[in-house]
């Protein structure tokens, strides 16, 4: 199968005490390891060590880590990436708390993909014997699992080209100048069933981070979460609404630091041979806000 998952978000934060309140009070993510300006951090459903990693000093992204499926997968992507040109390095177990051996590779946009196999096991809120639906002592918005994450370049075709030639990535969903054009200004890539892993977008800056997602269950958690925001006063960027792109339901809001976060219910199963969906400039507004049917110009400006 290749890579199985995104396995972590790590991004930087200004003040690591009002993120950590944002990020476990609000949105009810646990700690698992405190370093000197670093925190980690998982979801109630995960249970490898940590999704997302919290790092002191500005904001927007350090890096990205996919799981892989087995170590052997390791060689075979580093040798996709010496094929396509890209920036390749190997990781050591020990260079990310708690993460085995890996590689690190640079995307065409200066974006940092780590690829690993391992991660330390800790389990999830609820146990593999005879479950619970969900932990009692949930807190916050209780999120299940970090998703997918949207990031920012400057040509999102070459961008797209890496994640499909290295690391085996499909397009499930395009914006395309035109019907027929093998250009994109945004696309939507998958890894396996998911509607989207990753996705990328035409900025006018390389290496920047738009937003990461986490799951939730349904719409009626969504909306939920519009409440939790009101109560915790957290910065809505827009919704509760709908995607055209995707089908999902969202909101998006900020973290204290400005990195703009979603959370994401719905969305259709993806395959590799499903036909790529293919949106044209004169509907991107329904494509990604699918009941106001006009794009907000912060939603494609703002970025960290």
């Amino acid at each position: 199968m290749g890579v199985l998952r995104m396995g972590y978000a790590h991004v930087r934060v200004t003040d690591l005490a009002e993120a950590k309140e944002h990020y476990v009070r609000t949105l009810g993510m646990y700690v698992t390891a405190e370093e000197p300006g670093k925190l980690h951090l998982k979801c109630w459903d995960e249970w490898d060590h940590h999704s997302v990693v919290l790092e002191e000093g500005g904001a927007g992204v350090v890096k990205f880590g996919f799981k892989v499926e087995k170590l052997e997968d390791l060689e075979r992507f580093e040798k996709q990436a010496q094929k396509f040109g890209a920036t390749c390095v190997r990781m050591s177990k020990g260079d990310n708390l708690e993460v085995g051996d890996g590689i690190r590779l640079t995307t065409p946009g200066e974006h940092t993909i780590e690829l690993y196999h391992e991660m330390t096991y800790v389990g999830n809120e609820v146990g593999f014997h005879n479950p619970e639906a969900w932990p009692r002592d949930q807190y916050g918005l209780a999120v299940p699992g970090l998703d997918h994450a949207l990031i920012v370049c400057q040509d999102p075709t070459l961008s797209e080209s890496f994640f499909k030639e290295v690391l085996d990535f499909y397009p499930t969903e395009r914006v395309q100048p035109e019907l027929d054009s093998k250009d994109c200004m945004a696309t939507w890539l998958s890894a396996g069933q998911k509607i989207h892993d990753i996705a990328i977008l035409g900025g006018p800056e390389n290496g920047k981070l738009h937003h990461f997602a986490y799951q939730l269950e349904d719409w009626d958690a969504v909306l939920h979460a519009a409440d939790l925001f009101s109560m915790d006063e957290v910065s809505i960027d827009i919704g509760p609404t709908r995607h055209g792109i995707t089908r999902g339901k969202t909101i998006y809001f900020f973290d204290p630091a400005g990195n703009r976060n979603e959370v994401f219910a719905g969305g259709y199963r993806a395959y590799p041979d499903r036909p790529c969906v293919v949106w044209t400039p004169e509907a991107l507004g329904k494509g990604i806000f699918y009941h106001d049917r006009e794009l907000n110009e912060a939603f494609t400006t703002v970025t960290t």
